[in-house]
């Protein structure tokens, strides 16, 4: 007699459209990890902002020459090499300084004779910081990465118009003086504890209010935005640039860059750094605070 086999197929059961995006999830997440995209390593990046130690004055807040120092003395030479033996601990294999571009033939000579020793003593930033760092690291370069910034068509206008450059100075003088604002700046008596406090994160939030109040508010007829556009262009335009500058270094996720700057850049810079994919910021507070108590120590064993 012949054997029937037996019947195992069964009906399908119809999926649900609930069950069906469960299934459907449930597959996404099963795939294998090689199928998701890499997350590419970012560039950690050091902003030290620091006040111009020639005491350029061409800020609005200006330093009167009985408070100005000479970073050429003591006890600040030795203030400054600590500061740099601390930086060199977050061991920067690019320096990055506020220098145009079009300087770079002139920097490139200036830190070559640096590197012999053949460069007379400066008072600036670059001198003292941007070539002592980059020579103990022995660092082939220092890279220009300043920039101006650029103006729109009416506010290039209003620079060549006097009657209303001067309604737009005295507009951002009365303001000033109805806050009670302090142009004169101060007597740097530490620099290791001036540096620590510009570059303190509070500091340098704070910091950008002032660029949206004074000639940010300035209206030449009601409802227009000459002063925002001055401000733009001034101050927005011009830190976007140098931000670009920065990108255009040739580097690799295993460089580490120091970008030293007047402190008042970092109020945009560095949330640009932090919201950028390539770059990951780097505090240099918790290097200066070693330099800080370094120096306190090294003063209390006097």
């Amino acid at each position: 007699m012949r054997l029937m086999a037996k019947n195992t197929n069964k009906p399908m059961k119809r999926l649900t459209a609930y069950q069906l995006i469960l299934v459907c999830i449930t597959a996404i997440f099963a795939l294998p990890a090689y199928s998701q995209p890499a997350t590419t390593p970012k560039t950690k990046i050091m902003t030290l902002g620091v006040f111009h130690f020639a005491y350029h004055n061409l800020d609005r807040v200006q330093t009167a020459k009985e408070d100005m120092i000479s970073v050429l003395d003591e006890p600040y030479q030795t203030q400054i090499a600590t500061i740099a033996k601390s930086i060199e601990k977050f061991n920067p294999t690019i320096i990055a300084i506020e220098r145009d571009p079009s300087s770079q033939n002139s920097i490139d000579s200036l830190y070559a004779l640096y590197k012999l020793g053949k460069l007379a003593p400066e008072k600036n930033e670059i001198y003292q910081l941007a070539f002592r760092i980059g020579k103990e690291l022995d660092l082939p370069k220092i890279y220009c990465v300043n920039d101006w910034g650029r103006h729109y068509a009416n506010i290039q206008t209003l620079f060549k118009d006097s009657l209303r450059l001067q309604k737009f100075g005295n507009f951002i003088d009365s303001l000033d003086k109805a806050e009670g604002k302090e142009l004169q700046g101060k007597k740097v008596t530490n620099i290791i504890h001036e540096l620590a406090e510009l570059n303190d994160p509070m500091m340098i939030k704070e910091d950008l209010s002032s660029y949206l109040t004074g000639a940010f508010l300035y209206e030449e007829s009601p409802g227009d935005f000459t002063g925002v556009d001055f401000e733009t262009g001034r101050w927005f335009s011009r830190n976007l640039r140098i931000f670009r500058n920065i990108q255009r270094i040739p580097r690799t996720p295993e460089d580490r860059i120091l970008v030293i700057f007047g402190a008042g850049h970092l109020n945009i810079l560095n949330p640009l750094i932090e919201s950028s994919k390539e770059f990951e910021l780097v505090s240099p507070v918790e290097y200066l605070k070693e330099a800080l108590y370094h120096s306190l120590r090294c003063l209390s064993l006097l």
